[in-house]
């Protein structure tokens, strides 16, 4: 079993980053943390860069549910799941350290594919068309059919995803400690013809969503998982629900997740 003071950076190495961490690392050593190149010898990852690096570090660890994540930005970037910043890695190592931590736990959800591969998502999974042609989906909550859905596509966004593609489409931002999942349309067509709900809505934890693709030609749209697309051949369905599992971050005083909305978009 890692010990508590593993410390496993995620970052894409470049000149100017590699020189900027290395006092960081100097100075995690002198604090008595170690450094250690494998994830899985870890007990903390520590993502360099904005939210982007963040959903990268947890997709690419394998969303491990025995150690911590948390995030640093760069002097030109902000984040919603980063709460540290390179010019305050010291306090990080305090916090950690030091002080009483306080432990996010941010809510994922399962994705299934046809029945069979099952992905998980930190912040949305979406679906769209892959051609100039609008995709046709049948909404499934339970054993209900919801609607028929037709447009460029839809989002399913978990309560820390709700601040971005889903906020871009108009989408409620939801507080994370609430167990639910939403969904979002992009570019619905409504006409006498189709008809969908028009807005978003949001589902509560025991729920499954099941998307189910029209085969009408568009049989290769992109499925968007958290920031990483896969454009998977014949797609028939999407099972969507609540995950068990969560993302487990690191949090500092007086910076709660409505704090960094706050800073973020007012």
């Amino acid at each position: 079993m890692p010990t508590r003071n593993n410390l496993y950076f995620y970052y894409t190495s470049d000149p100017d980053l590699d020189y900027k961490l290395k006092p960081l690392f100097t100075l995690a050593k002198d604090n008595n943390f170690q450094v250690v190149d494998d994830p899985n010898d870890a007990n903390i990852i520590v993502s360099v860069g904005g939210d982007g690096t963040f959903l990268q570090a947890v997709r690419q660890t394998g969303f491990r549910q025995d150690c911590l994540y948390t995030g640093i930005t760069r002097s030109n970037e902000s984040g919603l799941y980063c709460d540290f910043n390179m010019d305050n890695f010291d306090e990080m190592l305090h916090t950690i350290q030091h002080e009483t931590m306080e432990v996010r736990r941010f809510p994922t959800i399962n994705v299934q594919v046809n029945g069979e591969s099952t992905f998980h998502c930190l912040n949305e999974v979406s679906i769209r068309s892959n051609i100039i042609k609008s995709i046709a989906v049948d909404v499934h909550i339970d054993d209900m059919l919801f609607e028929t859905f037709r447009g460029d596509g839809l989002i399913v966004a978990t309560p820390t995803g709700s601040t971005g593609y889903n906020k871009s489409t108009q989408g409620a931002v939801i507080d994370p400690k609430i167990p639910c999942f939403q969904v979002s349309e992009i570019a619905s067509l409504n006409n006498n013809r189709y008809r969908t709900l028009g807005s978003s809505f949001v589902l509560n934890k025991n729920r499954t969503l099941t998307l189910d693709i029209i085969q009408d030609g568009n049989d290769y749209p992109i499925i968007g998982l958290d920031n990483e697309a896969y454009s998977i051949r014949n797609i028939q369905s999407l099972t969507v629900n609540l995950s068990d599992n969560v993302v487990k971050t690191v949090k500092l005083k007086n910076n709660s997740y409505w704090d960094r909305v706050k800073r973020t978009f007012l």
